[in-house]
């Protein structure tokens, strides 16, 4: 595994726990406010990143 490939793959869990932080947060019924939305969409474009980055470099 290049080292390219763990840096993304840390990096995604990173974003991963963010999410989480998020739904926690929000529990139990997981309701967003505009604030969240928008922390959570751009935790999961990041996390389109790295699952590409890790694509490439694994598959």
């Amino acid at each position: 595994m290049s080292r390219r490939a763990v840096d993304a793959l840390f990096q995604a869990l990173y974003l991963l726990t963010d999410i989480r932080f998020i739904l926690r947060e929000t529990a139990p019924v997981h309701e967003l406010d505009d604030e969240q939305k928008v922390r959570a969409g751009k935790a999961i474009e990041k996390l389109k990143k790295q699952v590409t980055i890790l694509e490439e470099e694994l598959i």
